[in-house]
């Protein structure tokens, strides 16, 4: 009987054993990702992240590029607007890029070291790893942990982390505040370790030229907004636009006009010139003529203050002649869809006009200057809904930043500091040290000592958030409090 129950014993406790191979508890998931960080050379990930810090849910796509021992690419894509912006870290510094405005902002910094990123796998395991109150529990296919959050936000108080059981990648992230209100979401749909990088995919040049050429015409300054090319024989119709579209490019408000011919495509309407199609259709707009199946304007085009321009016959949407320019101002020219080439080109300064020609430089130059002062025009003012405690509005008055307009806020009281806010058209660099500031809805930048500096951009506008005694907490709520906002 004895011998019996030892054996019956023995059967349970190798029962058990067998059972709980495979099974893997808090302690040995910690200890294997901690080895998984020690021996991590690269990785690429990939995923959506949506944030519920605002008004209503944002959305962005996030790419992830990492390789030992401190390169770092981060994209943030919010699809909506077609923004995106790209934090580098090499061997130069750290940058925030943000290329559709052609803007780039280099510090240095040991970012990310000296703080933590939802998106960041090295984040997500040292978080892990540095609470030892961490909640532990299974699913499916992943190990999950619930751990506090450690991000520059107060407000997000813990996080739950789900690992792949088979190589511990990322599969899905929830942010919570203190109320276990799920405030940030990352889903992970690809992630891949020991990816290998080409030797420039950290480069900052690289990153602004490659970006740009992935981008369609589409919206870019001089260029149509329905991307047709109007300069081959065959051309599609030309999209509308009063200030821009391909086959009409900007002219100057008081200058002469300048009409060419399009090929096989309707024209574009523009606000100063007209050019004719071989369907007969003729652009409309404040200066443009009719037009014949031959391709010629029946009345010439006249600029406000210059001479009325004629065209020739149409030959693979070149035109013949040039107008002559006004004392008031430079002539547009025909283009393509890109902005770069065009039929007629005209300089008009001081009445001289110019001649047909193939590249459109002056066309192009017309419509970047037009869509730069289209914006500077339509600048809005943007205010806070937040104000700290004991802080109110001084007064507001627009200031120049070097040839670019700007509005300047001045906040008074309890602390003081001022918020300029501005269209940038020029590229910009700086080189301080500095350290980046999660948003949330975007990527800041913060400089300075005795006196900070935020700096942001948010719908194509750049906040500079400048005081010397306002709480970093507090820069951070009145710059994420400008979301949602719309300008006055």
């Amino acid at each position: 009987m004895r011998r019996f129950t030892w054996v019956i014993a023995l059967v349970l406790s190798f029962s058990l054993v067998l059972a709980g191979c495979g099974k893997k508890d808090s302690g040995s998931v910690v200890k294997d990702l901690d080895g998984v960080i020690n021996k991590l050379q690269s990785y690429q990930g990939s995923g959506r992240m949506v944030l519920h810090t605002g008004q209503e849910p944002q959305e962005y796509q996030v790419e992830v590029w990492y390789q030992n021992p401190h390169y770092y690419r981060i994209s943030l894509t919010n699809a909506k607007k077609d923004i995106t912006q790209i934090v580098l870290r090499n061997d130069d510094g750290v940058f925030v890029l943000t290329p559709h405005l052609n803007k780039s902002f280099r510090f240095q910094s040991d970012w990310p070291e000296n703080q933590g990123q939802v998106y960041l796998y090295q984040s997500l395991v040292q978080s892990i790893l540095m609470d030892n109150d961490r909640q532990f529990t299974t699913d499916e296919n992943a190990y999950v942990f619930d751990v506090l959050a450690n991000y520059q936000n107060g407000s997000l108080a813990r996080q739950k982390i789900w690992l792949d059981k088979k190589n511990y990648a990322p599969q899905h992230v929830e942010v919570s505040d203190t109320n276990a209100n799920v405030m940030v979401i990352v889903d992970f749909n690809q992630f891949e370790f020991g990816k290998k990088f080409d030797k420039d995919s950290f480069d900052m040049q690289r990153n602004m030229t490659s970006w740009k050429m992935s981008q369609p015409t589409m919206g870019q300054p001089g260029a149509a907004s329905s991307g047709a090319q109007s300069n081959s024989a065959n051309g599609g119709a030309a999209g509308t636009g009063s200030e821009k579209a391909a086959g009409a490019a900007n002219s100057a408000t008081s200058g002469a006009t300048t009409n060419g011919t399009a090929a096989n495509g309707t024209s574009a309407t523009g606000t100063s010139g007209a050019a004719g199609s071989k369907s007969g259709a003729a652009a409309t707009g404040s200066n443009a003529g009719a037009a014949t199946d031959a391709g010629k304007a029946t009345t010439p085009a006249a600029g406000t203050n210059g001479a009325g321009a004629s065209t020739g016959p149409s030959a693979n949407g070149t035109g013949a002649k040039a107008g002559a320019g006004a004392t008031s101002g430079a002539a547009g020219a025909t283009g393509a869809a890109n902005g770069t080439t065009g039929a007629n080109a005209a300089a008009g300064a001081n009445g001289a006009g110019g001649t047909a020609g193939t590249n459109a430089t002056a066309g192009t130059a017309a419509g970047t200057k037009a869509d730069a002062s289209k914006q500077q025009a339509s600048f809005g003012v943007i205010e806070p809904n937040y104000l700290p405690s004991g802080v109110k509005k001084l007064d507001m008055s627009e200031i120049k930043l070097g040839e670019e307009k700007a509005v300047m806020l001045r906040y008074s009281g309890k602390y003081n500091y001022t918020l300029i806010e501005s269209r940038p058209v020029t590229q910009t660099v700086s080189v301080l040290p500095g350290d980046i500031v999660d948003l949330g809805y975007t990527l800041a930048v913060v400089t300075g000592d005795e006196k900070k500096t935020l700096t942001w951009t948010y719908d194509g506008i750049e906040f500079r958030l400048s005081t010397a005694d306002l709480p970093q907490t507090e820069m951070i709520k009145v710059a994420q409090a400008v979301q949602d906002e719309i300008g006055k």
